[in-house]
C-alpha cells in the first residue's frame, strides 16, 4: 500500500464501529484467561432450528441453485413472505413489486439511503440508535439530524420538538421499534402520527423491524398496518433474531413498489443476491414460523425476568423489557456509560454494551444482551452484587 495512502473523509467521518471494539477487548481478557460472560453482541447462542437446517442441507445439493440468485430474490420467498405478513400482521403484499429478498436487514438499511437521498439532504436518525443508520446516511451524502429518543415516551423521538424547517429539509426518517438498543416499543397511533408527517413533508420512512418477533407481550405492530403507510414507508425484516439465523444473512423489505423498486436498483448494482439454497431455507423458517418461534421466545422470557430480577434486588433501576434480547440500564450515580461498562470487565469480567456507542442520548444507559444462559446471567448479578458503587 502506498505511504501516502489517506482514507476518504466518508471514513475518517466515522467513529470506530462500536461492535468491533467490543469484540477486540473481550477477545483480549479471553486471551489472557480470564472467565468472560459476554453480554455485549446481541447474537443469538443457541443454534437454528433443524428444520431448517435440513432444508439447507437439501437445497444446497440443486446444482441449480450454484448459479447466481435472481436480483428480486426467489419466487418461492417472495411469495411465502407474503403469506406470513398476512398471517402475522393482516397486510397483503404483492409478491411481484412489493418484497425484495435481502441479505440480511443491515445491508438493505445500509443501502437504502442511496435510493432516495440526494448530498445535503437530512436523514433524520434517532439516538440513540442501531450505528448503520447514521453512517449510511453519510455515505449517501446526507446530513444525519439527529433525534434524541425520550424515556418518557417509550423511547421514541418527540415529534413535535422538530423544527419546521428540519421537516422541510427532511428525505428520510429511520425508526427501530422494538428498538435496539433501549428495548422501546411504538404502537400503531405513533405510526399512524409519523406516517401523517411524511406525507405532509414529503420524506420516507425507514422502519427498521429486526426484533419484531422477539417479544414477551403483545405481538408488536408493523408500520404497514397504517392506511396509506405504502406511498411512505419501507419496514426491514430480518430472519437472524427470528430463528437464530444471524450467520445465514437473509432478511427482506416490504413497501410500495416505488421504494421498493429504488432499492432494488441499488442492489442490482451492489450485489448479486442471496445464494438460492439459502432462500429456500427461509421458506421453510417462515412456513414454520407458528411452530419454530415461541421456543425462541419463551427462552428470552425466562433469561430476562432471570436477569431483571436479580439485578432489582440488588436495588438496581432497571426497566424489564416487553421485547427485543436486550437489557437497557440507567448508570449508577456518578458513572457514565463507558466508566460503568469498564468497571464491569475489568473488576468483574462482564462484556457489556456502553450507552455511548449508540448515540450521545444513550450516555446514561449501557445495554445486557439475553444471549448468554440463565445460570450465567445469575451468576453475572453474583458478580455485581459483590462490587461497589
Amino acid at each position: 500500500m502506498p505511504e501516502t495512502f489517506v482514507k476518504s473523509e466518508r471514513l475518517r467521518l466515522l467513529p470506530p464501529y462500536l461492535f468491533a471494539e467490543i469484540d477486540r477487548k473481550k477477545k483480549a481478557a479471553i486471551a489472557a484467561g480470564r472467565d468472560i460472560i459476554n453480554l455485549g453482541v446481541g447474537d443469538p447462542d443457541k443454534p437454528t432450528p433443524e428444520p431448517i437446517i435440513r432444508s439447507l442441507q437439501h437445497h444446497v445439493e440443486n446444482p441449480s441453485f450454484h448459479q447466481y440468485a435472481l436480483d428480486q430474490g426467489s419466487p418461492e420467498l417472495r411469495t411465502v413472505i407474503a403469506a406470513f405478513f398476512s398471517r402475522r400482521y393482516g397486510v397483503a403484499l404483492d409478491p411481484e413489486a412489493e418484497i425484495l429478498p435481502t441479505i440480511g436487514s443491515k445491508e438493505a438499511l445500509a443501502h437504502f439511503p442511496l435510493a432516495v437521498i440526494d448530498p445535503g439532504d437530512l436523514g433524520l436518525v434517532p439516538d440513540p440508535r442501531y450505528p448503520v443508520y447514521r453512517s449510511s446516511v453519510q455515505f449517501a451524502g446526507g446530513e444525519p439530524y439527529i433525534m434524541p429518543l425520550v424515556p418518557e415516551l417509550q423511547f421514541r423521538p418527540d415529534l413535535d420538538a422538530i423544527p419546521g424547517d428540519v421537516w422541510k429539509r427532511a428525505k428520510l426518517m429511520f425508526l427501530n421499534y422494538p428498538n435496539n438498543p433501549t428495548a422501546g416499543s411504538a404502537d400503531l397511533s405513533f405510526f399512524e402520527r409519523v406516517v401523517g408527517l411524511a406525507k405532509e413533508h414529503g420524506f420516507v420512512v425507514a422502519q427498521d423491524a429486526a426484533y419484531s418477533e422477539v417479544y414477551f407481550d403483545e405481538p408488536p405492530p408493523s408500520i404497514l398496518q397504517v392506511p396509506g403507510a405504502k406511498d411512505v414507508a419501507v419496514e426491514f425484516h430480518s430472519l437472524s433474531k427470528t430463528f437464530n439465523m444471524t450467520g445465514w444473512r437473509v432478511g427482506f423489505a416490504v413497501g410500495g413498489a416505488p421504494l421498493v423498486a429504488a432499492l432494488a436498483q441499488v442492489k442490482a448494482n451492489t450485489d448479486s443476491g442471496i445464494f438460492t439454497a439459502v432462500q429456500m431455507a427461509a421458506v421453510t423458517a417462515l412456513e414454520q414460523y407458528e411452530t419454530l418461534t415461541p421456543p425462541i421466545r419463551d427462552l428470552y422470557k425466562e433469561r430476562r425476568d432471570a436477569l431483571v430480577s436479580g439485578l432489582k434486588r440488588l436495588g438496581w433501576d432497571v426497566p424489564t423489557p416487553s421485547a427485543t434480547f436486550y437489557v437497557w440500564i440507567p448508570c449508577p450515580a456518578g458513572l457514565n456509560s463507558t466508566a460503568i461498562c469498564s468497571k464491569l470487565l475489568e473488576e468483574a469480567n462482564l462484556v457489556t454494551t456502553p450507552g455511548l456507542g449508540f448515540g450521545d442520548a444513550g450516555d446514561g444507559f449501557f445495554r445486557m444482551a439475553l444471549t448468554v444462559d440463565t445460570p450465567r446471567l445469575e451468576e453475572a448479578v453474583d458478580r455485581i452484587a459483590k462490587l461497589s458503587f
